[in-house]
């Protein structure tokens, strides 16, 4: 499924470019955290399930007894660097979309 975190951010990034100029600081700022958030998509949010995967393995091989209300480690954190690819091109584009259509 594509990251709709990266879709949003580069719609708006799209829409302050297209709007305020590619060159305008507004642009830059958006652009930037745009980057941030597609980052974060890809790279330290999968990068923790990769590791509640290794912890929950680790609690399940090595305690007799894990304790009775401990909750697993949610495993399924982040996209795939693919998965924030397609979620920012769908987000440009339904940005370049709305300005035909408005």
């Amino acid at each position: 499924m594509p990251s709709s975190h990266a879709a949003s951010v580069a719609a708006l990034s799209t829409m302050v470019g297209l709007s305020q100029g590619f060159r305008s600081v507004v642009f830059g700022v958006t652009l930037f955290f745009s980057l941030i958030v597609m980052y974060d998509a890809a790279g330290l949010r999968r990068a923790a399930g990769r590791q509640a995967v290794v912890l929950n393995r680790l609690i399940e091989e090595h305690f007799a007894h894990p304790e009775a209300g401990a909750q697993r480690l949610m495993e399924l954190l982040g996209h795939t660097p693919l998965e924030v690819l397609i979620g920012a091109l769908l987000g440009v584009a339904s940005a370049l979309i709305w300005t035909r259509i408005t």
